[in-house]
């Protein structure tokens, strides 16, 4: 793809939607966007003319437009595969926010396309792959300065959910990100996993189980916990330690002034996603941008959407069965 210019056509109108537009058209030099759709008619004609450009009538007809060279996804979880799908015959890049799809068979069909296809078009929305923190946490794993990891101990805390959140969620919205980030930390698929219910939070607002305790292990053998509290937290705080054979890595809260004052030293916590990691997402875009214009993508794969999607389903059967459940996963194709 020769061109100066990535021009993104936008399915999905939401919080995220409208943040990564916003991020699109004002941060990301190498790419804009030209055209977007939303369900709700309103909102997609209301940002169509705040940015100046197009609402189209159907998702569809979205793709299809001769001036969208990629297209991203941001609608509503159970439509991601539906566009993933129709993106996919035109040949045209996509993004799509997690999940990719919601079963491991339609992520497994859309890797067969690409590999009829005979390259890469799908980048899954794992932004954390992005953040400073992490990706210099992987660089010391990498050159061995803690030695081989052992452990993983994690935290995902949020302050709210939105209405009509549910148990399963907590795997799926929630914990999907640490699935994820954690086997692209230690560059290992896991081979079995669990969820512990443990005792319930007072402060949970609705009638989902609240915190989860999230465990994996490695195919190596390597362990890792994620407490996973989707409500009634004091901050939205993510945590992660790598415990190695010769030290640990601890993930760093994002820049924050640090205060001495009334007796105590203290530093502020942020209360929302986009808040603790929009310089990840502004640089998740920019790569994505970039690898588009080059033709080449490097990001989060169709593959790590099927791992992910595969997980968080055992994961899910574990919290039922109470039991530990073993991970099965196709072979991966030589483009991934």
């Amino acid at each position: 793809m020769v061109k100066e210019v990535l021009r993104v056509g936008v399915i999905g109108c939401g919080a995220i939607g409208k943040e990564h537009i916003e991020r699109l058209i004002n941060v990301v030099a190498q790419a804009t966007v030209v055209a977007v759709y939303d369900y709700f008619e309103e909102v997609a004609q209301s940002v169509a003319t705040k940015y100046q450009i197009e609402a189209c009538e159907s998702g569809e007809a979205l793709i299809a437009r001769d001036d969208v060279d990629a297209v991203l996804i941001t609608s509503t979880d159970d439509t991601h595969a539906v566009y993933v799908f129709e993106a996919l015959k035109h040949e045209k890049y996509i993004f799509c926010e997690k999940p990719l799809a919601l079963t491991a068979q339609e992520c497994q069909e859309m890797m067969a396309k690409e590999i009829q296809i005979g390259k890469r078009l799908i980048q899954v929305g794992f932004n954390r792959r992005f953040d400073i923190g992490y990706r210099e946490m992987k660089q010391a794993i990498r050159a061995g300065e803690i030695g081989e990891p052992l452990l993983i101990h994690s935290a995902h805390r949020n302050i709210s959910q939105a209405p009509g959140f549910k148990t399963d969620y907590a795997i799926t919205r929630v914990a999907i990100h640490e699935i994820d980030i954690t086997r692209w930390l230690l560059d290992e698929e896991y081979d079995e996993v669990q969820v512990l219910t443990v005792k319930q939070s007072r402060k949970t607002t609705g009638d989902w189980l609240n915190p989860q305790l999230v465990m994996f292990k490695t195919q190596s053998g390597q362990r890792i916990d994620v407490e996973v509290q989707t409500d009634g937290a004091y901050a939205y705080d993510i945590q992660c330690q790598v415990v190695g054979e010769n030290g640990t890595l601890n993930l760093p809260d994002p820049a924050r002034v640090l205060k001495r004052t009334a007796g105590q030293y203290t530093y502020g916590l942020t209360d929302h996603w986009a808040k603790r990691f929009i310089d990840s997402y502004d640089t998740e875009f920019k790569e994505w941008a970039a690898s588009v214009l080059s033709d080449k993508l490097v990001g989060p794969s169709a593959w790590d959407g099927y791992v992910s999607c595969v997980v968080a389903d055992r994961l899910i059967q574990s919290r039922k069965s109470g039991n530990v459940e073993k991970i099965e996963l196709v072979e991966k194709a030589e483009i991934y």
